[in-house]
């Protein structure tokens, strides 16, 4: 589930069919290790996301940057697609420490709602994670 920025050159792939068919699901290196990319090829980010990216695992590799969604970031740049997916996401994440509402509703006004093309669908979609955030809060309390 945790989202990653990886750049093609930097992986040394030239276009994302090579990417996936090297890191992707069922590929060789997903098999072994149990774990791999999920290339998203249209996403709306906040704007800047890119200044709390987290460094996975920063000391294991050599040659290889592997770095994360900020969790309200992650939650963000799931709403305009609002799949099944995504819901059941969010709510996983709600069930973890630290998925504040303010950050959500801060991010999504200053960062993410002027790049919207369904500004009110958005604003809805919103408004109905944090409620769900804040029931799921509200229980483990």
């Amino acid at each position: 589930m945790a989202g990653f920025a990886l750049s093609t050159e930097a992986a040394g792939a030239t276009d994302l069919k090579t990417l996936a068919a090297l890191a992707g699901k069922g590929s060789p290196l997903a098999k072994q290790h149990h774990v791999y990319l999920d290339i998203v090829t249209v996403a709306t980010v906040p704007e800047d996301y890119t200044s709390r990216l987290i460094d996975i695992y920063p000391e294991t590799f050599k040659n290889l940057r592997l770095r994360a969604f900020e969790r309200h970031d992650l939650v963000l740049a799931k709403l305009s697609r609002n799949g099944d997916r995504d819901r059941e996401d969010v709510r996983r994440l709600a069930v973890g420490p630290g998925l504040e509402p303010e950050i959500l509703r801060k991010r999504y006004a200053e960062e993410l709602r002027f790049q919207s093309t369904n500004p009110g669908r958005d604003d809805l979609t919103l408004a109905l994670w944090i409620e769900m955030i804040e029931e799921i809060n509200a229980r483990a309390k």
